[in-house]
């Protein structure tokens, strides 16, 4: 269909599917998003809540990544589960021997 504007001149209407592919890349987006989420959370709770060792180098560098409340819960959580250790980097005070 063609679409005139006042000069006389035409130029096609647009597409009634581009708001459509706007809504399923928008979709597909977010739920990437959530699954990025979802799969790195999971592997950062994990090595928190249930890891045998404070010194995990993945572990670590997720934690190093979340925001500082959610650093601080999962140092604090770390230090209840290997209090005679010393504390993984990020969770270190400021001597690198005692626990934040």
């Amino acid at each position: 269909m063609i679409v005139t504007d006042h000069g006389g001149r035409g130029y096609p209407s647009p597409s009634p599917y581009i708001g459509i592919k706007m809504q399923k890349f928008l979709r597909l987006v977010i739920v990437l998003l959530i699954a990025i989420s979802v799969m790195f959370g999971g592997r950062w709770y994990a090595y928190v809540a249930q890891g045998d060792s404070p010194y995990d180098e993945v572990g670590i560098a997720l934690n190093g990544y979340m925001p500082a409340p959610l650093r601080n819960w999962g140092c604090h959580k770390m230090q209840a589960r290997f209090a005679n250790q010393l504390p993984p980097h990020g969770c270190a005070g400021p001597d690198g021997r005692s626990w934040l």
